[in-house]
């Protein structure tokens, strides 16, 4: 300290005013800017947080329009949960239950839907089928656990019979797979 006091004497009477004035200014300066920058911080750090407290209010807001669409996943994930069987067996003991007889049945190639399901399909071709068993063996399928739909159904009346149809029809079972398949890394030698 006694160097700096030593130094600062040894300054001429202007260069010491100068150095005074810009001592003061370089101190108001910083009084000035030190409080400007906590201003500033605070006032970003308000932003930050009112925007967080909105979400949040919209979150509450929307609660039960989470929670429902939060059941209508797991609805969908349960009805996923239990695999289809083979359609063609399984739609032959529906058609016995109801009175039916399926005289033709054909699967069809599974087709991939997106990157987690897989739609499995059976076209069956009934002969001579009344209304009622028809409509019963309809609601069969419709009411089965699994995930079937009947994607295509063409009825046709026979003839001069009044209760007498021939139908064709696609039922579809759709499987979902629970991991999405993982892209091979480029150049990899496949095991043998």
């Amino acid at each position: 300290m006694s160097r700096l006091s030593a130094w600062f004497a040894e300054l001429s009477p202007r260069e010491r005013r100068l150095l005074s004035l810009f001592g003061l200014l370089a101190g108001a300066f910083l009084l000035c800017l030190v409080p400007m920058g906590f201003t500033s911080v605070l006032s970003s750090r308000r932003e930050v947080n009112a925007e967080l407290r909105e979400a949040i209010q919209k979150i509450q807001a929307n609660r039960e329009t989470i929670k429902m669409q939060q059941a209508r996943r797991d609805q969908v994930a349960a009805r996923y949960a239990k695999k289809a069987p083979k359609l063609g067996g399984f739609l032959e003991q529906l058609a016995k239950e109801t009175g039916v007889e399926i005289p033709e049945a054909q699967e069809r190639p599974e087709t991939p839907i997106g990157k987690r399901y897989v739609e499995r399909s059976t076209q069956i071709r009934l002969r001579k089928v009344g209304g009622l068993p028809l409509l019963r063996f309809l609601e069969k399928i419709e009411q089965s656990s699994y995930p079937l739909a009947i994607t295509r159904l063409n009825v046709r009346k026979r003839g001069a019979d009044r209760d007498s149809f021939d139908v064709e029809m696609i039922v579809s079972a759709y499987d979902r797979n629970d991991a999405p398949p993982s892209p091979s890394p480029a150049g990899s030698a496949e095991a043998p």
